[in-house]
């Protein structure tokens, strides 16, 4: 699989001329893996996004994810501490380093509620609302739209603020469309958060 770091024994990974030293995995995608690190020069931890890049395009769609995260400095934002490309054989792997957030997202925190029979409160509501329309208007303002915004790409930070998350799908937010198929073509459709409108354009 090329994988950059063998996750059955502890190890280190060298990014920005810093040393990482391997935690856990956290998760995995169909293309990408996410890895607990620790930086061995502040002692902080970190989320290592690494993309399988088997084409070039799949390094142009990495490296436009980097550039959207460099576009903010916004607390509602997740921003990226690092960015580099690794060899692995005649394949890449592109390795996103971004801020490590314990309380992982929004939706693991619907889950752990449930679990529990508790909600969130409706103020808990308010307040998150308030910090990803903040997010969002800071996105707008410089022309994108997050086209991918759902519980799982929120992240919480320790005082509960909403953090966006997963900027690869964004998007200029004006567009020129003609036609039904090819505004179908450009819309990311997640059915578990579409509104009732969008199944019947």
């Amino acid at each position: 699989m090329g994988h950059a770091l063998c996750i059955c024994s502890p190890g280190t990974v060298i990014i920005d001329n810093k040393r990482y030293l391997f935690i856990q995995k956290l998760g995995e995608g169909g293309f990408s893996y996410v890895d607990l690190v620790e930086g061995l020069h502040d002692g902080h931890f970190y989320a290592l996004k690494r993309i399988l890049c088997h084409e070039q395009q799949d390094l142009e769609e990495a490296q436009r994810e980097a550039d959207m995260h460099h576009l903010f400095h916004h607390p509602n934002i997740l921003h990226l501490v690092a960015y580099c490309v690794k060899e692995r054989g005649t394949k890449h792997e592109a390795w996103l380093l971004l801020p490590f957030f314990k309380r992982g997202t929004l939706w693991n925190e619907i889950e752990r509620l449930k679990d529990k029979d508790n909600f969130l409160t409706e103020d808990q509501i308010l307040q998150l609302l308030l910090g990803i329309c903040r997010g969002l208007e800071a996105i707008h303002a410089q022309g994108y739209a997050h086209r991918d915004l759902k519980p799982t790409n929120i992240l919480l930070g320790d005082e509960g603020q909403p953090v966006l998350m997963d900027l690869g799908s964004m998007n200029q937010a004006r567009i020129c469309v003609e036609g039904s198929r090819q505004a179908l073509a450009l819309q990311v459709r997640v059915s578990s958060f579409l509104c009732p409108p969008a199944f019947h354009p």
